[in-house]
């Protein structure tokens, strides 16, 4: 018989225990070995068996055990001792604590320093914490389920926002023949690490959202405590609602563009309702800076605006104003494929009526997300438009995104456009083997306080053969775990038992074993090492110096094109000549991912450069030893010196995709047989490569500090956040009277800017009739401003290099030029390069609220 619905109890503890309980809901176990010991401890089989989840253990340990721990001392002391931890942990100051002390002391002493803000929201489609709590798909849930974390270390007062998934992201397993088949698992949030709000009366706390014809959806809120961060999850799944609106939250990127708009309205608009909502119910601070973590959640911005039009009587212009100061934005895709786009009749269909966001019109929403094809409406146009800082996730990403979205600023270079960026980390405790960690001496306050890392501090007493016993017992695991798995996955494929007994041998605990795991697009090309399959089986199979190579990734539900590259992967490993060392593992997640990044000697990353916007995997291998071997693209780009990996060279300007992979792959199969294998198995006579182990020391000293996702959130915090909170201060204080300022700016802007011109400009040499490098030139120029104050406006010369067949101004510096009275300016410059030179004078917006001066993507060039 099946069950008509499925339901979780949970046990009850006996009061000795009730502690048990806290530590187990507040998921700071996830990354915290005393705690996951604690539970361990209760017992270990049933521990093992449950895939170290505190509330599941808590559920099916039985009750006799836990009535004889009730009376255990030491167990109690253990425990007591943990629950005094946690408590210290999220209620006193950390980091972010004492830098605004700092802050404050400065300011009392007459600094300008910017105060930080109170509170911060950070919203983002999926959060993957652990697998416990299973609301994430790939790379982006990772990067915000470590964003988390870290901000609860250093103690940032961050307020988390997504969507619950009752079948969350699907599970992988293969079929027969090699091809991906999805299954989705149905999840109770009840035996989840959550809490479900509600009122006095004990009913659930609702977040409403209206819908096109006069219907409502409405959404639970179910907190994560995440550390010190709570999680605000909306689920649909209310009996109120009808069975379509019923299903929105049912799956994480599953369903038609209808569903995934209705899935990203209740995020946006649906998640500001429910950070409000939370913020009376406990008395936490309201955010003062709210961070859109790609586009997904970017309606999130209309529901602010509609705040300041229904509660403090602004204008849409006003409104916009305030809400654009306190945002930030930032941008994951590389790859304009990957950006959401919905069709502007399906926006006005959910917004047409006006009382989604009433106040707010429909026009100026679409406005908002506008792009080249008209009859589309962008998420990342609408994302950038409504937040006033916005960044990429590397150095390389933040460049292409400068140019990806410089349409948004038209007459400006792609230098000058106001994106920067915010390179990602990881979490250094949830993706670092404990073993590592100890080894290195690594604690939870390195990891804040980002003094030494990894335990760098601690490094040097660590001999090379401590190090290398170390990764061999890592890569062990690994060698148990793919076999584990292999076997798994061949049993639900059909295959029999009695026929699976090589699966016992496949990998070699001794052998340079190769990572390769992430999601399946096609640009991160997961066949790229299939190029040459009889080059890549002589590496396999190589007498003396063989490699191994664990594949793992999953494609999206819809993409038949990346699931036959899994096929292809899977076909090529199911050769029982080469089946011992190329396996692919199904069903990737953190549970495999964390094996692998302890146990894999080299992480493999080939992505189509530019498109890889970060990956951090490589950043995970890297801070347990593991050496990157991966084109330089993402992060890879900035941070690979030469000595912590192997760069794959690129065939840049080959235009032919084949031929480009082919040189690419050629050049992949030439590193790894003629370089890294080689140094791989490079023994001293005590049987340790010394050489190698040189890289893996120089690794984990080079990149263990700046690759933790501690630096990241406190780059965030010191260069978006606290801006942000001090634009937004300076806009809503005094009754508004900043927004309205600007407001009032930007519509005399826009009234005179067509007129603003520059009627006439003149360099003067000095006295030599050859000018030198660094001689200072005078410029001057005539400028009609249309009515405008020159204190309105910025008039800078530009000055660059230029070619011999084009007047197009490269590496350029500017210089701002001093007004001479009656719509004159003058400027003394330098002559910044030798050479054939070039200049023009230009006009632009000026304003103190602004962040930079590009923001209004307004300019006047001389002509």
């Amino acid at each position: 018989m099946r069950a008509l619905r499925r339901f979780t109890v949970r046990a009850s503890l006996p009061e000795p225990l009730s502690a048990l309980s806290t530590l187990a809901t507040n998921l700071r176990w996830t990354w915290h070995p005393p705690t996951q010991d604690l539970f361990a401890s209760i017992d270990s089989r049933v521990w093992s068996e449950v895939g170290g989840d505190p509330l599941r253990l808590l559920s099916v340990v039985d009750a006799g055990k836990l009535e004889s721990l009730a009376r255990d001392e030491q167990f109690l002391l253990k425990l007591h001792a943990l629950a005094s931890d946690l408590e210290r942990y999220v209620n006193g100051p950390r980091w972010y604590q004492r830098r605004q002390d700092e802050i404050s002391g400065r300011r009392e002493r007459g600094s300008s320093d910017t105060p930080l803000p109170t509170s911060v929201a950070y919203f983002s489609m999926e959060f993957g914490v652990h697998e416990a709590l299973p609301n994430y798909s790939g790379g982006l849930g990772i990067l915000a389920g470590d964003h988390l974390k870290a901000a609860s270390d250093l103690g940032v007062p961050l307020i988390a926002v997504g969507l619950l998934y009752r079948s969350g992201y699907f599970r992988q397993s293969l079929s027969l023949d090699g091809w991906q088949v999805e299954h989705y698992p149905v999840l109770d949030p009840r035996g989840l690490p959550l809490e479900l709000l509600t009122e006095p009366s004990g009913l659930p706390l609702l977040v409403h959202v209206a819908m096109p014809g006069d219907r409502m959806l409405r959404a639970k809120i179910w907190k994560a405590q995440v550390g010190r961060v709570p999680l605000l999850l909306l689920d649909s799944d209310v009996e109120q609602n009808d069975d379509d609106l019923r299903g929105v939250t049912d799956r994480l990127y599953g369903g038609d563009q209808n569903h995934r708009i209705r899935q990203e309205i209740l995020a946006g608009i649906g998640g500001v309702r429910a950070v409000r909502t939370f913020c009376e119910l406990t008395g936490h601070a309201q955010p003062e800076v709210f961070h859109t973590n790609e586009g997904h959640a970017g309606f999130l911005g209309l529901e602010r605006i509609r705040e300041y039009i229904t509660n403090d009587g602004l204008d849409f212009d006003q409104a916009l104003t305030a809400a654009r100061a306190g945002a930030v934005f930032t941008t994951h895709t590389p790859v304009p494929a990957g950006i959401d786009r919905f069709p502007v009749d399906l926006v006005q269909h959910y917004f047409g009526a006006e009382n989604l966001v009433p106040g707010v019109n429909t026009q100026r929403i679409l406005a908002l997300g506008a792009e080249d094809n008209p009859g589309m409406f962008n998420m990342a146009h609408m994302g950038l438009r409504l937040a006033q800082r916005a960044n990429g996730v590397s150095k390389l990403h933040g460049e292409v995104s400068r140019d990806m979205f410089r349409g948004l600023w038209p007459g400006f270079d792609a230098t000058e456009v106001p994106i920067g960026s915010v390179t990602n980390g990881v979490h250094g405790p949830t993706w670092a083997a404990t073993e590592m960690s100890k080894l290195l001496g690594a604690s939870e306050s390195d990891a804040v306080d980002n003094k030494i890392g990894l335990g760098i501090g601690a490094f040097e007493p660590v001999t090379d053969a401590g190090l290398w016993e170390l990764r061999s017992t890592l890569r062990g695991r690994l060698v148990q775990e793919v076999r584990r798995r292999l076997r798994e996955s061949w049993l639900q494929r059909g295959a029999s038992a009695l026929e699976l007994g090589w699966t016992d041998s496949v990998f070699d605990p001794s052998v340079l074993t190769v990572g390769f795991a992430r999601r399946v697009p096609t640009y991160k090309r997961l066949t790229l090492m299939l190029r040459d399959p009889e080059r890549l089986r002589s590496l396999l199979l190589h007498p003396e110096r063989p490699v191994q190579l664990v594949v793992a990734g999953k494609s999206h539900p819809a993409d038949d094109g990346g699931k036959a590259l899994i096929q292809q992967i899977v076909r090529y490993a199911d050769d029982a000549g080469v089946r011992h060392r190329i396996v692919f593992l199904p069903d990737y997640d953190m549970s495999m991912a964390r094996y692998l990044y302890w146990g894999c000697d080299v992480w493999l990353n080939n992505p189509m450069r530019p498109l890889e916007a970060c990956g951090t995997s490589g950043m995970k291998a890297a801070l347990n030893g593991g050496l990157n071997l991966s084109i330089r693209d993402g992060w890879w780009d900035e941070l690979y010196d030469g000595s912590n990996g192997w760069a794959i060279p690129t065939a840049d300007g080959v235009n032919d995709p084949i031929r480009r992979d082919d040189l690419e792959a050629n050049a992949l199969y030439e590193l790894l047989g003629s370089q890294v294998a080689p140094l791989f198995y490079d023994r001293g006579e005590d049987g340790v490569p010394t050489r190698w182990m040189s890289m893996v020391r120089h690794t984990l000293a080079s990149l263990g500090p700046v690759v933790q996702a501690s630096r990241m959130v406190r780059e965030y915090v010191e260069t978006y956040y606290a801006p942000a909170a001090a634009s937004a201060q300076n806009v809503v204080g005094e009754g508004y009277r900043g927004a309205k300022e600007l407001s009032s700016y930007r519509h005399r802007l826009r009234a005179s800017w067509t007129r603003v011109r520059v009627l006439d400009s003149d360099l003067v040499l000095g006295g030599s009739s050859v000018p030198v490098l660094g001689a200072p030139v005078i410029v001057r120029a005539r400028v009609e401003l249309a009515g405008l104050e020159p204190s309105e406006v910025d008039v800078q010369v530009v000055l660059g290099k230029v070619s011999h067949d084009s007047d197009e101004l490269k590496d350029v510096v500017t210089a701002p030029m001093n007004y001479a009275g009656n719509g004159n300016y003058e400027a003394e410059v330098p002559l910044p390069h030798a050479g054939a030179l070039g200049y023009t004078v230009r006009v632009l917006p000026r304003h103190g609220l602004l962040a930079s001066p590009a923001e209004l993507g307004r300019v006047v060039l001389a002509s």
